[in-house]
């Protein structure tokens, strides 16, 4: 049981840059994980198992990557009741991301801007805190969510990409393929006909080899964005099953600011997440399940504010559903009520 009542935790945190907020809440997170004050913010997990693209899931309910960047403190989210966590988007080498200030709250529409830009210490250092990490070991299932540096011209990013999962594949349960981040200059191009089949396609055949060499099949998502017409997600979803990719994450977060242009910070560059996104990406949600079948696997993300949400994530034909935005402002007690929404709803 967690004994920090998060409203008190998130009027101290709000009172600060939202960086620096986060970054001091995943540096204390990362020193309490494997420690007997991890029990301050621990949760039972919610047991509602399902098996999607192969894996058994302990619930539907995960974190989605760009939370904990670097893998740091999967140990610790795991403790609250994730049935998933997803850490990343690790690139090949570090960089230091766009520059400060780069991430913004926008309480009145319980939203967030950033434009992080794949802020991360390296594919390296990311290795070795997954493998410090137990989630795992516990039933845990954990995504690993993989990038493209921003000084790798669009032209060479399938190098990057397949760098990826080389390193990740041997500790994940699933790989992500972020390819619709817009905080990287043209990385959404990569969502396009010709570049995602040529991405897809040589992603594809290394996961072969990689399957081959380790002896096990690690599923291939891809992660897309909310900024789709239908006629570009209908693309998507036939290069999807064309290249035999194992599932898809939708969305990422939005360029829109119809919602929000008239608050403050509401014009700030970058992805605006949150309650705004909710809709978009249900509507990609619903449009990928038409096209893609029943069977096919689709987590959805976006906007999921309460337990209601997650719930209407799946009746948009999402088999999982993760939080990030709507876990900055509910905290620990979204993981049970989400969890629990999701499991009433079966």
């Amino acid at each position: 049981m967690a004994f920090v009542p998060y409203p008190l935790a998130r009027s101290f945190l709000f009172e600060l840059d939202p960086e620096k907020a986060h970054d001091l809440t995943l540096g204390a997170l990362a020193r309490i994980q494997h420690t007997p004050l991890v029990c301050t913010i621990a949760q039972p997990r919610v047991d509602d198992p399902v098996t999607v693209a192969g894996l058994r899931f302990p619930n539907r309910l995960g974190l989605a990557a760009g939370l904990d960047k670097n893998g740091r403190c999967i140990d610790g989210f795991g403790a609250m009741g994730f049935g998933f966590v997803e850490v990343g988007t690790v690139t090949p080498k570090a960089q230091p991301g766009n520059p400060k200030p780069r991430m913004f709250r926008l309480p009145q529409a319980r939203a967030l801007i950033n434009r992080l830009g794949f802020n991360n210490e390296g594919l390296d250092a990311f290795l070795a805190n997954v493998k410090r990490a137990s989630f795992r070991s516990k039933g845990g299932i954990l995504g690993l969510n993989i990038g493209k540096n921003a000084a790798t011209p669009i032209e060479r990013a399938v190098d990057d990409y397949l760098l990826g999962p080389a390193g990740v594949y041997p500790h994940a349960d699933y790989v992500t393929v972020n390819i619709s981040s817009p905080n990287t200059k043209n990385l959404r191009a990569l969502q396009s006909d010709e570049a995602l089949d040529a991405l897809l396609a040589a992603l594809q055949e290394r996961k072969a080899a990689l399957q081959t060499e380790h002896g096990r099949s690690v599923p291939m998502f891809v992660k897309i964005a909310p900024d789709l017409d239908e006629a570009q997600v209908k693309v998507i979803a036939a290069t999807l099953k064309k290249n035999g990719i194992d599932g898809v994450i939708a969305t990422n977060t939005t360029i829109a600011r119809e919602a929000v242009q008239h608050l403050p910070h509401g014009e700030e560059a970058g992805g605006l997440s949150g309650a705004p996104v909710f809709e978009p990406s249900n509507r990609v949600i619903r449009l990928l399940r038409t096209e893609l079948g029943s069977a096919y696997p689709i987590i959805g993300v976006g906007g999921v504010m309460s337990g209601a949400d997650a719930v209407a994530k799946r009746e948009a034909g999402a088999d999982l559903v993760q939080i990030y935005t709507g876990f900055i402002y509910g905290g620990p007690p979204l993981v049970t009520e989400a969890a629990r929404a999701l499991k009433t709803r079966g």
